[in-house]
């Protein structure tokens, strides 16, 4: 847990304090203080992450509800605190239920509460499955321009996994300047492969789209491979697989063997976050005994500590952090407010005077 506060963030309030009003941002305004701001929103993560990675934060280990009759459902608490400009403490609230994708709705839903820096009251509520997806994609695009050589930037992508994630990962390579050749899809569900083509498709983007029903042919033709599936346990075993060295996002963290983990160049968001819940990581931890395979984190490599192997694939697997949401959710909070169209809820808090 990262927790050594700048003298800044955590100075005294320069006036005096009030009880900030409370509102709630749905998911249309949301959508549109993000839509078209890829660039923008992978800036900020990157400045958020190199807050964190120099202590202007705290971010406790996740929280998971996980329920006996509903083995594969699971709801996760983030609580996380940021300095630097956003200076904003709060909570992601987000569940998982793999078994609604059946009935044609989508697996995540989430909320995101915001509270005041100096009050601590929390001043609004935000619809966050779709800050989630954006955090998750913007630090997919970020990873993938800063992992990437220089020389060989990928022009082959394969999607393994193609629901809201893998599709807000395309938009954020797409709006931060990637163009591809070649866009591979491969689900298990041929209809949600198909409807990811028509995405792809429909956006314009340049590059022939391939649908494959053999995983391991996907991976072998993709210079950048996104992984974004439910998996509960690894499914990719192969190492030969990845014999010509692709770059790896692997975002839903649990499709890669040890064996596989060994064989790369291990990135991380966060090291305490990564390995732990069975990530692929986690099992690589378990497997060795130590953490030797890790080369580092994404702040690493962007600062310059860290310097990628040519010799193996490079696999960036983020955990996610709750001070992604915060910056994106702060974020879209000001971007509303300043838009005058901030839903305040009057009277929301009512026992304010100590002694009635």
């Amino acid at each position: 847990m990262t927790s050594n506060r700048s003298a800044a963030q955590g100075s005294a309030p320069s006036g005096p304090l009030t009880v900030p009003p409370f509102a709630v941002v749905p998911g249309v305004q949301v959508q549109r203080a993000l839509h078209g701001r890829e660039k923008q929103i992978t800036e900020l993560v990157e400045t958020t992450y190199r807050l964190h990675s120099a202590g202007d934060s705290v971010n406790p280990p996740s929280y998971f509800l996980r329920f006996p009759d509903r083995p594969t459902a699971r709801i996760i608490a983030l609580p996380a605190s940021i300095g630097g400009e956003v200076r904003v403490d709060g909570l992601k609230w987000i569940s998982s239920f793999p078994e609604n994708v059946a009935a044609g709705i989508p697996r995540a839903s989430a909320v995101l509460i915001l509270n005041d820096h100096d009050t601590g009251y929390p001043i609004a509520c935000l619809e966050s499955s779709i800050i989630s997806a954006t955090r998750t994609a913007a630090m997919a695009a970020l990873a993938a321009d800063r992992l990437s050589r220089p020389d060989r930037r990928p022009r082959r992508v394969g999607f393994f996994g193609t629901g809201l994630i893998a599709r807000y990962i395309h938009t954020y390579l797409v709006g931060t300047g990637w163009h591809f050749d070649e866009v591979g899809v491969y689900d298990l569900s041929d209809e949600s492969a198909k409807g990811f083509r028509g995405y792809v498709e429909q956006t314009g983007a340049p590059g022939r789209i391939t649908l494959y029903d053999n995983p391991e042919q996907i991976i072998r033709e993709s210079d950048l491979v996104v992984f974004a599936t439910v998996a509960g346990r690894p499914h990719v075993g192969d190492m030969t697989w990845f014999g010509h060295k692709p770059l790896v996002l692997h975002m839903s963290l649990r499709d890669l063997t040890p064996e596989i983990v060994l064989g790369s160049t291990n990135v991380v968001d966060d090291v305490e976050h990564c390995l732990k819940a069975d990530t692929s990581p986690h099992l690589a931890e378990q497997h060795t005994g130590n953490r030797d395979f890790l080369a580092g984190t994404l702040d690493d490599v962007i600062a310059g500590r860290v310097a990628l192997r040519e010799d193996r694939p490079v696999v960036f697997s983020p955990f996610g952090l709750g001070v992604l949401d915060l910056a994106v959710g702060k974020y879209v909070y000001d971007e509303v407010a300043r838009s005058g169209e901030l839903h305040v809820v009057d009277d929301f808090f009512h026992e304010l005077r100590r002694y009635g």
